[in-house]
C-alpha cells in the first residue's frame, strides 16, 4: 500500500462508479460476447466506431445489460462512510463512468447514494469522450472552476488511473485483491473505501 497524504487534502474528488462505489459485478468478457465484440477490444469505442445502423442496436442492448446490473448493484465496502466523511469535510464529489449518466444515477438511487451527488457532476459515456480520454475530467474541472491540482480520481481499473494521469490530477487505486498491478499510475493505493475514509480521518 502506498499513501501520499498530501493528495487527500484536495477537495474535489471524482469517482469511477462500477467496481469502485459498487461491488464489481461486470463481467466485461461476457458483455463483449453478448454484443458480438471480439475479446480484448474496448466496448464503448468499438460500438462508437460502427456504422449507425449497427451501432444503435448494440447501444440499446448494452443499456439493457447495464440496467439489469444496476438493479442488482451492491454498495462497495465503506462507500457510505467515505461519502459521509467527504460531506462532513465539505469536499465536492463527482462521477466519471463508462456507464450512461441515466444508469449511473439509477444505480446511485438504488444504493441510497444519490443524496451525496449533484446530477450535473455525473458524467457518463455520451457526455464526453469516454475514459481514458481526459475530456470528462476537464469538463468537470471547468464546471467546478478549479485546476487539476485541486482534484483527485478514485477508481478500481486501469482506465480510471490512465484518465487521472491524462488529466494531470492525483489518482487513487482501490483494489480489494491488494495486487495493485499499475503502481506507476497510482499516487495512493488502498484495499477498500473504508481504508480511504480512515486515512481522511487521521
Amino acid at each position: 500500500m502506498s499513501v501520499n497524504s498530501a493528495f487527500l487534502k484536495r477537495k474535489y474528488w471524482i469517482f469511477d462508479l462500477d467496481g469502485t462505489l459498487t461491488v464489481a459485478v461486470h463481467d466485461f468478457n461476457a458483455i463483449r460476447k453478448e454484443l458480438g465484440i471480439p475479446a480484448g477490444l474496448p466496448i464503448i469505442k468499438t460500438i462508437e466506431s460502427l456504422p449507425e445502423n449497427e451501432s444503435l442496436p448494440l447501444q440499446n442492448k448494452l443499456h439493457e445489460i447495464e440496467e439489469k446490473l444496476a438493479r442488482n448493484a451492491s454498495p462497495a465496502q465503506g462507500v457510505k462512510t467515505l461519502l459521509e466523511t467527504l460531506q462532513r469535510l465539505d469536499y465536492s464529489v463527482g462521477i466519471l463512468t463508462l456507464n450512461t449518466r441515466e444508469n449511473a444515477w439509477f444505480t446511485l438511487e438504488a444504493l441510497g447514494l444519490a443524496k451525496f451527488f449533484n446530477e450535473e457532476f455525473v458524467i457518463g459515456r455520451w457526455c464526453a469522450e469516454p475514459k481514458p480520454s481526459p475530456k470528462g475530467i476537464q469538463k468537470m474541472l471547468e464546471q467546478w472552476e478549479i485546476t487539476a491540482n485541486d482534484a483527485l480520481m478514485v477508481g478500481d481499473y486501469l482506465y480510471d488511473l490512465q484518465v487521472g494521469r491524462a488529466a494531470e490530477i492525483a489518482t487513487v487505486h482501490v483494489d480489494p485483491s491488494g495486487a495493485f498491478v499499475w503502481p506507476e499510475l497510482a499516487d495512493i493505493q488502498v484495499n477498500s473505501l473504508n481504508e480511504l475514509a480512515g486515512l481522511l480521518s487521521k
